[in-house]
């Protein structure tokens, strides 16, 4: 079995920050591949299903953010989940927003619910690092973070959520250059190809 984390704060008034990306995402995720509805479970919300051969239990803490570790931590307990089978989905500050990166362990960079799974799970998880951009000063990410996607966020946040969801067997599978390259190509799809004329047949002089 794998273990979806999704980090972001309970309640309707952070629905839309751009720190819970990771709850939007295992919205999505949820949504697509018709997982059971919705129940109170491990210090959050619980949703079951299938992806490909296999089976998956989406989370999202009702913890708030620096306390996310605590509902993982005994989620995956309970259910017996190795750490290699666990993958955090978390906004990323460094990166631009729409970009996605994959990566197992490393630090936290400063991000209090990769802390806290860090301290109850341990290191060794797999991150889905989701961009949403930087404020530019390093004063104002508090602000930025926990403020909402503006309207023209739109026009990358449904198709880059779409796509991670559609795509997100490959990364459960390990195929994670994969995985990220289907969700850059939903993005910027190539350009079409220009379809030259024929060429004409010259008359028989």
């Amino acid at each position: 079995m794998f273990l979806l984390v999704g980090l972001g704060n309970p309640g309707q008034e952070h629905a839309k920050d751009r720190h819970n990306i990771g709850f939007m995402a295992v919205d999505e995720i949820v949504r697509r591949h018709d997982f059971s509805p919705w129940r109170k479970r491990f210090q959050g919300e619980t949703a079951e299903g299938n992806i490909g051969p296999c089976r998956v239990l989406a989370l999202k803490p009702a913890t708030y953010m620096n306390l996310s570790g605590q509902a993982a931590g005994e989620a995956a307990r309970f259910l017996k989940i190795p750490l290699e089978n666990v993958l955090a989905l978390h906004d990323e500050l460094d990166l631009l927003p729409g970009k996605l990166r994959v990566k197992t362990g490393g630090g936290a960079g400063g991000h209090n619910g990769l802390k806290s799974l860090d301290a109850h799970l341990g290191n060794g998880y797999k991150r889905l690092r989701l961009g949403i951009g930087h404020p530019g000063d390093k004063d104002a990410v508090t602000g930025y973070v926990l403020s909402g996607f503006s309207k023209a966020d739109k026009d990358w946040l449904d198709p880059f959520l779409e796509a991670l969801a559609k795509h997100i067997g490959l990364a459960l599978s390990g195929n994670d250059n994969e995985f990220m390259n289907k969700v850059a190509l939903a993005l910027k799809p190539p350009p079409p190809i220009e379809k030259k004329p024929p060429l004409e047949k010259k008359k028989d002089e």
